[in-house]
């Protein structure tokens, strides 16, 4: 086992627990990129029809729905 393993079975939290962890990082990393590429395509559409801007809100309320729901996992 490796020192983080042992400190996880040590504290009774076992590989489960370093699973989450890694899940919940990529997971972020991911939501993270999203979130910038709307930013970004919000600053490069020009003259953006409320449909769109709708469309792009939709998908940044939806991440970080899910953002605050990896957050809380214990």
């Amino acid at each position: 086992m490796e020192a983080s393993e042992n400190e996880d079975a040590e504290n009774g939290k076992g590989a489960g627990a370093e699973t989450l962890r890694v899940l919940r990082h990529d997971i972020k990393n991911q939501l993270s990129n999203i979130h910038l590429a709307i930013e970004q395509l919000r600053y490069e559409i020009p003259d953006i029809s409320e449909d769109c801007t709708f469309y792009l809100d939709s998908i940044i309320k939806s991440s970080e729905v899910i953002n605050k729901r990896i957050t809380d996992l214990t």
